[in-house]
């Protein structure tokens, strides 16, 4: 017999679907003549507190710090008992001969299913493999079970993964029970509460440090008023604005009544140059043209996602997590927690897939006329050779990207999740299309010794920028097209 254990019962029945295998649901784990599909329910065994160690250390004093043991003890957690003995009985059958590994493939699903190994203790005649892959669809899972390595080449990513939980663990002990001792009861008067413990973690305590010095750097900011000269230039219908800025043979030139290179501390001194300028000329001392092509922006990560959603759903980055769990766990995009921007040359290779999938099977008008015009242009999707593929840039997981398949349950998500969705595919569908282009100028004015200067793009091409529509930057181009239209 063969044994999966994967990361929970949902994921179970995809592996069942995607193995086509008759299986009967017994308690736990579910049957079938040559597998076995178990599962755990997040984390099934945790690290003993310092009690398990020695009684007296249930108490929280000074003289027991640190608490450093030479070995770690673990346990199974209590209220998933039975399902570990559930996936122990079948670990330590006789007639399993093939175990997979087939929990979240990262560093914490390979921590979850590491500790149950080892408490488990697994039929020792039996091969261990791990199951890898990047989506939920069905062609992935059958790959990953087809080219599954043996579990000791993941062995570095497990290591890490223990050393990981033993720093947060020695952190969050030790310091929480020191913390706690000193400084206690002192807040807890403040708070009028009876006692209080300070809860102290390797990452969340760096980051309240973080927003507290942000904090105290916005209360203490002074708000310095300073004056800028802003002049307009050009007919009426093809006016543009410059900006004064002191040079070295400027009569305010290093002058204390600055307060930097193109504002005044006072505002009677910014008018006082202002009024040398009446009736006096302005002169085009320098002139620069230029063309910019620019390319589409990297593909999405976890975190830019979450950048990417705050800024224009207002969610946290949690809840963008969940909701991208959420579509992967449809098969609808890749494996979300995955700090890579750029894609695998094989997966580049088999790019076409994804695009078919979405083309024929994505009912959104928008999104079928992207991808039309990319077949009509025939726009490139060879990708291998651009900045969307670099295999040294990627660890465990390629970037976010839609895969095609899935597309039945678009309909029936909430209007957000739908958002989401686009934001991901959009992203994904601009890397396949032209860089947008610019004309580009810059000028200097002259007006006896003071410049002023000015500058701006105009976009001739849109490019990529057809797909991700940029509405800050469409207004700016407004304002640039006069500059650009009085330099020809």
């Amino acid at each position: 017999m063969k044994l999966i254990i994967t990361e929970k019962p949902s994921v179970a029945m995809e592996f069942a679907k995607a193995l086509k295998i008759n299986t009967t649901r017994k308690n736990g784990y579910l049957e079938g003549t040559d597998w076995i599909i178990t599962w755990c329910v997040g984390h099934l065994v945790t690290m003993s507190y310092p009690e398990k160690y020695d009684e007296n250390l249930k108490k929280w004093r000074l003289e027991t710090l640190p608490f450093l043991p030479e070995e770690y003890l673990y346990e199974v957690i209590p209220n998933v008992e039975k399902q570990f003995q559930i996936v122990q009985s079948l670990l330590q059958r006789e007639d399993v001969l093939e175990i997979y590994n087939a929990g979240d493939s990262g560093r914490e699903g390979e921590y979850i299913q590491r500790l149950v190994f080892m408490m488990a203790k697994p039929n020792p005649k039996a091969q261990m493999k791990r199951v890898w892959i990047d989506s939920q669809t069905e062609e992935e899972i059958l790959r990953g079970i087809r080219e599954a390595k043996n579990m000791d080449e993941y062995n570095s990513l497990s290591d890490s993964a223990y050393l990981r939980a033993k720093e947060d663990y020695l952190i969050g002990i030790n310091f929480s029970r020191l913390l706690s001792i000193i400084f206690g009861r002192r807040i807890a008067k403040q708070i009028n509460e009876e006692r209080v413990s300070v809860s102290v973690g390797r990452v969340m305590t760096c980051v309240l440090g973080m927003v507290v010095s942000r904090e105290r750097e916005i209360r203490n900011f002074v708000k310095t008023k300073y004056y800028k000269i802003v002049g307009e230039f050009g007919e009426e219908v093809s006016s543009f604005k410059a900006e004064w800025k002191v040079n070295e043979k400027s009569e305010y030139f290093q002058s204390r009544l600055l307060y930097n290179d193109n504002g005044f501390k006072k505002e009677e001194d910014a008018k006082t140059l202002i009024s040398s300028f009446a009736d006096k000329k302005a002169i085009v001392t320098e002139l620069k043209k230029s063309k910019q092509k620019e390319n589409a922006p990297l593909l999405f990560n976890l975190a830019e996602i979450q950048n990417e959603c705050t800024k224009n759903f207002k969610i946290k980055p949690d809840e963008t997590l969940e909701i991208i769990q959420e579509l992967y766990e449809k098969k609808m995009v890749t494996y979300p927690r995955t700090d890579a921007r750029v894609l695998s040359t094989a997966v580049a290779k088999e790019i076409g897939k994804n695009l078919n999938g979405l083309y024929k099977n994505f009912k959104d008008e928008e999104v079928s006329g992207f991808i039309k015009k990319m077949i009509d242009e025939k726009y490139s999707t060879n990708l291998v050779k651009t900045k969307y593929v670099n295999d040294s840039k990627i660890t465990d997981h390629y970037a976010i990207i839609p895969t095609g398949q899935g597309l039945e349950n678009y309909e029936k998500l909430p209007e957000l999740k739908k958002n989401v969705y686009k934001l991901i595919v959009k992203r994904f569908i601009a890397i396949f299309y032209p860089p947008a282009e610019y004309n580009k100028v810059s000028l200097t004015l002259n007006i006896e010794n003071e410049t002023f200067t000015a500058s701006g793009k105009v976009c001739t091409k849109q490019g990529f920028l057809e797909v991700l529509k940029n509405k800050s930057l469409s207004k700016s181009m407004i304002s640039c097209q006069r500059l650009y239209g009085l330099c020809q």
